[in-house]
């Protein structure tokens, strides 16, 4: 199973008024990400003091539900 960043890559460059498109382009600019975690806590956790660039949490539990779907 390939990493929640490298999943969340295809998503790079879609629509910007695409919620996951414009979370997927500030995750690739983030150069701390933790781009080989497969882990949903250590991703939130991670996001929850770093990820500014989400307007909600809830853009990341639906990209966590697609990541989960791809599996």
């Amino acid at each position: 199973m390939k990493s929640f960043y490298h999943f969340l890559l295809k998503y790079r460059m879609g629509k910007p008024d695409n919620s996951i498109s414009v979370f997927a382009n500030a995750a690739y600019e983030d150069h701390s990400f933790p781009k080989q975690s497969k882990d949903y806590y250590e991703l939130t956790n991670y996001l929850e003091l770093n990820g500014h660039y989400l307007s909600s949490m809830s853009i990341f539990d639906d990209a966590w539900e697609l990541y989960k779907q791809d599996a």
